[in-house]
């Protein structure tokens, strides 16, 4: 295993993909449930600078894929905010038949992913994708696997460590941060109302902003 600031540039150029998973990943783990009019209700945490390293990622080219054995309306949320490219949320946790589904469709090879995980369901996919990463906070089997392993734990900004160190190693961070910058630093456009918090068709940077 390696730390993540000597990801091979060969591997890191090669990545066309990264899969999330969430809970552990994305969250902390933890959940809150709770029951409101007989209707379940479930909370996650999440961790805003995560956001922005998937804006870094999909301004690098590279398509974010969140694929989770929980289903909940918080990640649905939470997906759509980030605008990851894809969603996969199967409650028997068949992650790599659909991870496979996916890359079929998409024309992208195993070996072209990159996966973040934490914990045994993560497992299959880390096995065969050409760079599996463990959070801070994974079980030993995961970091076992895994030829990057993260400072940070999940839900403590994991994602946003990992996805600076993959385009650090494919030598664009500092330009995917000066183009984000210039972005954020211009007049809004006419029809971008300042204070507008509205889920309408913002750009992707002012996504990022309040992610």
């Amino acid at each position: 295993m390696t730390a993540p600031s000597a990801i091979d540039p060969a591997i890191a150029r090669r990545i066309r993909l990264v899969g999330l998973d969430v809970d552990g990943v994305l969250t902390d783990g933890g959940l809150y449930l709770g029951d409101v009019a007989g209707a379940r209700h479930e909370f996650k945490r999440y961790d805003v600078q995560d956001g922005f390293g998937v804006l870094c990622l999909r301004e690098a080219g590279i398509r974010v894929a969140i694929i989770t054995g929980r289903v909940s309306e918080s990640v649905r949320h939470r997906a759509a905010e980030m605008r990851v490219d894809e969603l996969v949320q199967d409650a028997a946790a068949r992650k790599l038949p659909a991870l496979r589904r996916m890359l079929t469709r998409l024309g992208i090879a195993l070996d072209e992913v990159a996966f973040v995980g934490d914990d045994i369901p993560d497992l299959a996919i880390l096995r065969l994708v050409g760079l599996p990463v463990a959070v801070g906070n994974a079980v030993p089997e995961v970091r076992s696997v895994a030829r990057v392993v993260l400072e940070r734990r999940g839900g403590q900004g994991a994602v946003r460590e990992f996805a600076e160190a993959l385009l650090q190693a494919r030598g664009v961070w500092t330009e995917i941060v000066e183009s984000i910058v210039a972005r954020t630093a211009a007049d809004p456009a006419p029809d971008d109302a300042v204070g507008d918090t509205s889920p309408g068709p913002t750009s992707a940077a002012a996504a990022a902003v309040r992610a």
